[in-house]
């Protein structure tokens, strides 16, 4: 497996989890209240941190255990990356307009930064699939 595929696998996975993770706190803490009641900014700055550098942290261990194709990037990689990157990305624009119309229609703080927070964890997830797809089946460049 390539190494830019691990990286791909990794990023998803972790944002997966660390999304999972911060729904599932959320929702408990609500306990039966409204969720604009819920503190989470704590929450929501840890678990993107944490996920910052697990990806981080898991991505070097990976990076020393394929040395042999760690350093080996070609133009098929750099596509893939592209691909990944130009999907990933539409979703912070997709969450960000989002936002703003949230933001305009005078909508609680605790709406307007988790739709945020789903754009960057949507881009993380569906941009690394879609890498991960890229690598599984026939890459057309054009």
């Amino acid at each position: 497996m390539p190494y830019e595929e691990k990286r791909a696998w990794i990023m998803g996975v972790v944002s997966a989890v660390a999304y999972a993770v911060y729904v599932a706190v959320v929702l408990g803490r609500s306990a039966g209240s409204s969720l604009t009641e819920v503190p989470y900014a704590g929450l929501m700055l840890a678990t993107i941190g944490a996920a910052i550098a697990t990806t981080i942290l898991v991505s070097i261990v990976a990076g020393i255990f394929s040395p042999r194709t760690r350093d080996r990037v070609d133009e098929r990689d750099r596509e893939i990356g592209y691909l990944g990157d130009r999907i990933g990305q539409s979703f912070i624009v997709v969450g960000g307009l989002a936002a703003m119309l949230l933001a305009l229609a005078e909508a609680d703080y605790f709406w307007i930064a988790n739709v945020i927070y789903l754009g960057f964890f949507l881009s993380a997830t569906v941009g690394s699939a879609a890498r991960v797809f890229a690598y599984h089946k026939a890459f057309q460049t054009w």
